[in-house]
């Protein structure tokens, strides 16, 4: 029963992650140059790998009727809650990696410091710890589609201000605090709506199904911002793509009923 709340309190440690690792990654880039840096961080992620090691492969309680792999797929792929979930997080990716990758080049091709785009990031990492935490919270005691489509609607209305309202970097740093709170709440709510309808015992891979869909829109958001950038001089077509797929996402999860399949 507070399944979204373990996986929001894990986002939420990751997004301290973002937090903290932002202005040392600076710094070291400064220092060393780009590429010693990413040196130096990879080093760092290996030193992660033995605690590996330490994690709990089995389950505390009964995962119920224990499907194969192939049966767990084919359950997943006849229901439409799963590919608008799918869809959904697909919008998700497009947005956080077109920001979090053009945010810094937009706001200084609107004539602020460039360190208003390094603090910016900073800020959403640490909103996005409250922000991950609270939907993990919410999730365990109301629809998690709802809260889904209630947080699509949220980034159209804060990217549709952002671009409207005279920039400055008092807009940007609120943009930042805003879009925290809403960067990475959709996966806990996410996960745990595929953990609800299909249960835990093949989480791992229909987990990874869903989110191969984020990382494919990731690298939509990605590549499609520095395509329209370079040939319109503009990113202003991709803030309004962002929109209208906010919008769209909404309206995937609006349906998705948070009940677990008949077996």
């Amino acid at each position: 029963e507070k399944r979204s709340m373990g996986m929001g309190i894990a986002s939420a440690a990751g997004s301290f992650g973002q937090f903290a690792m932002l202005p040392g990654t600076l710094g070291l880039i400064s220092w060393l140059g780009w590429s010693s840096a990413l040196l130096v961080l990879g080093v760092m992620v290996a030193l992660i790998l033995p605690l590996v090691g330490m994690l709990k492969d089995t389950p505390s309680v009964s995962t119920g009727v224990e499907l194969t792999l192939g049966e767990a797929l084919r359950e997943a792929c006849s229901h439409s809650g799963f590919w608008l979930l799918a869809l959904g997080f697909f919008v998700c990716g497009f947005q956080v990696v077109f920001i979090g990758v053009h945010l810094p080049a937009y706001l200084v091709d609107q004539h602020l410091p460039a360190k208003v785009g390094t603090t910016v990031l900073a800020l959403i990492g640490l909103f996005n710890i409250f922000g991950t935490y609270t939907a993990g919270w919410l999730g365990g005691r109301m629809s998690k589609p709802r809260l889904l489509t209630a947080l699509y609607l949220l980034r159209a209305v804060v990217i549709v201000l952002f671009i409207s309202i005279p920039l400055s970097q008092t807009t940007a740093y609120l943009f930042g605090v805003a879009m925290g709170l809403l960067w990475l709440s959709t996966v806990p709510l996410t996960n745990g709506t595929v953990a609800t309808l299909f249960g835990v015992r093949n989480l791992s891979m229909l987990g990874g199904i869903v989110f191969l869909f984020h990382q494919l829109g990731a690298f939509l958001g990605g590549w499609l911002g520095g395509l329209v950038y370079d040939r319109t001089g503009s990113y202003d077509l991709i803030w309004q793509v962002s929109v209208l797929l906010s919008l769209l996402a909404a309206a995937l999860n609006w349906p998705v009923r948070e009940r677990p399949v008949a077996r």
